[in-house]
């Protein structure tokens, strides 16, 4: 069994593999927490001994220990092989992601829902989930050329968001299709948008539109989008990291006045 898992972990270490099982593969003392917490389907545990070095890794590698789920404990430097960080913390987690549907996105006037475009640092997607789970967006849509939402890194990112906020992969014609069907709104983040009208954001059902970090959003979602917003900048800087951007006009349309 020790070996399989093994040997599961390293396969799960490519894109391809992590799509042909339905897997991914979490890590840290932090994100494993939020992970058990979420009730998430653990499919198998993989622990070392500096996970013991804390009070809090010894408290969370209990809490593992009683999960029905296949377990492993390697040596330190064996565990450093098989994880993507560079400072890996003892436990690595085989994780099922769960199946978020359209249907699990409830969006309402100041509960918007974030759609991705394009954004490929899966670093930046992680981090868009988890300020869109910190700012009560209602979901996350990920649009093609967006990177991998369960990859390891956006996992990480994520800090455990996506375990409780809906996010899925969307198609332009689906997207589109439920905007129209839902009465939702679309309005896309630009370097020379406005700034979120707060009346507007109090009565409306809306989707905030975030582009890839270079080129920004394409055409086709600027053809769509009924309102172009954006976060005013002082004249020598260029633009605001992706997240950073989204995070703010999030909350202008959930808390602006």
């Amino acid at each position: 069994m020790s070996s399989g898992l093994l040997s599961t972990v390293r396969d799960l270490a490519r894109r391809r593999a992590r799509r042909r099982r339905n897997l991914t593969l979490a890590e840290g003392v932090r994100l494993a927490e939020e992970i058990v917490d979420a009730g998430a389907s653990v499919r198998g545990v993989v622990t070392a001994p500096m996970l013991q070095g804390s009070d809090r890794g010894t408290a969370l590698k209990a809490r593992l220990a009683r999960l029905d789920a296949p377990q492993v404990e390697v040596s330190d430097a064996d565990l450093i092989q098989l994880a993507d960080t560079d400072h890996p913390q003892g436990v690595i987690l085989v994780v099922e992601p769960p199946a978020w549907e359209l249907g699990d996105i409830h969006v309402a006037p100041r509960r918007p829902v974030l759609v991705v475009d394009g954004v490929q640092d899966p670093g930046n997607v992680g981090a868009l989930c988890r300020t869109a789970h910190g700012l009560g967006a209602a979901g996350v849509l990920a649009l093609p050329g967006t990177a991998e939402l369960f990859a390891p890194k956006a996992l990480r990112g994520s800090m455990g968001a996506l375990f409780h906020l809906p996010a899925l992969r969307c198609d332009d014609d689906a997207l589109i299709e439920w905007l129209e069907q839902q009465g939702i709104e679309l309005w896309l983040s630009d370097i020379h948008g406005t700034p979120v009208p707060a009346a507007a954001a109090r009565s409306r059902r809306i989707a905030l539109a975030v582009g890839n970090e270079g080129a920004g959003a394409r055409q086709a979602m600027e053809q769509y989008a009924s309102q172009l917003v954006g976060v005013p900048l002082v004249a020598t800087a260029e633009s605001l990291n992706v997240a950073v951007a989204a995070g703010i006009l999030l909350y202008e349309v959930v808390h602006g006045r």
